[in-house]
């Protein structure tokens, strides 16, 4: 286990102890509602007997969302205790999903070819190499299978809120592919005064996200900049709602698997 890892453990540990927002669990869903917080715009279409990984994706969301849906469904996650949260929430609508407790940039051979689906919440910005982590999910998908990718907007990685200077955000860090990044949880995350190690994130350019799944053997089918925001062009400059109107935070990527030689 490097650096890398240690710190995304504790920074979960952390946040899990303080009941941040993304390790409460989904525990009032029922199939609609699974539905409209996992496919607002119908891409996913009919789920019952897909073999879905929730990658980097513990907390106990995501997981029964898909088991709602009628999914087998496997997390795969480097926090034990985001995914002794999947394990409570699977409990709690009596479905049984499996936990695996592994770094996404080393768990392709416990699963090769098994998924139909690798859905990854924001959470690739959280290490050094994206390509590390394409080739192990290219390792794990079936031919035809897709890869659900939410990362940060590199063009405004480490950006806030706080950049605010009475005209506009001001960018200072160098594009740079790699470069590490860090800034104050949104108060949204987390709402605590304890200590928390802040987020340590990994800028990484457009051109490595999409070079990096081409040469994997992903293929774009949508690429989407205005998710899970509320941006507001009329709210107080400096704040969230003003500062994602200007610069929106996260993309979206949905891909299709195909090999080298797979036409299908």
């Amino acid at each position: 286990m490097d650096e890398v890892a240690t710190y995304n453990i504790e920074r979960w540990r952390a946040l899990t102890q303080a009941n941040a927002l993304f390790t409460r669990p989904y525990l009032t869903l029922d199939e609609a509602a699974a539905r409209a917080r996992l496919d607002p715009e119908g891409r996913l279409g009919d789920l019952r007997g897909k073999d879905v990984l929730c990658l980097a994706g513990g907390g106990g969301q995501q997981s029964v969302a898909f088991a709602l849906l009628g999914a087998n469904v496997t997390v795969v996650d480097l926090s034990a205790e985001q995914l002794q949260t999947d394990r409570a929430a699977a409990a709690h609508y009596n479905f049984s999903i499996a936990t695996q407790q592994a770094d996404m940039r080393h768990f392709a051979h416990l699963f090769a070819n098994s998924f139909d689906l690798v859905w990854q919440p924001y959470a690739l910005n959280f290490v050094p190499d994206v390509q590390a982590v394409f080739r192990q999910v290219a390792q794990v998908l079936r031919p035809g299978g897709r890869y659900y990718l939410h990362c940060a907007n590199p063009f405004f990685s480490g950006l806030s809120e706080h950049a605010w200077n009475g005209e506009g955000y001001t960018l200072k860090a160098p594009y740079v592919e790699g470069a590490v990044t860090t800034y104050p949880d949104q108060p949204w995350v987390h709402g605590t005064t304890q200590p928390i190690p802040p987020p340590r994130e990994y800028r990484h350019t457009l051109s490595t996200l999409v070079n990096g799944l081409l040469a994997a053997g992903f293929v774009l089918q949508h690429l989407s900049d205005h998710k899970d925001f509320h941006p507001d062009p009329t709210a107080e400059p400096g704040t969230w709602a003003h500062f994602t109107a200007i610069a929106p935070p996260w993309l979206t990527f949905w891909t299709i698997y195909q090999p080298q030689g797979d036409s299908s």
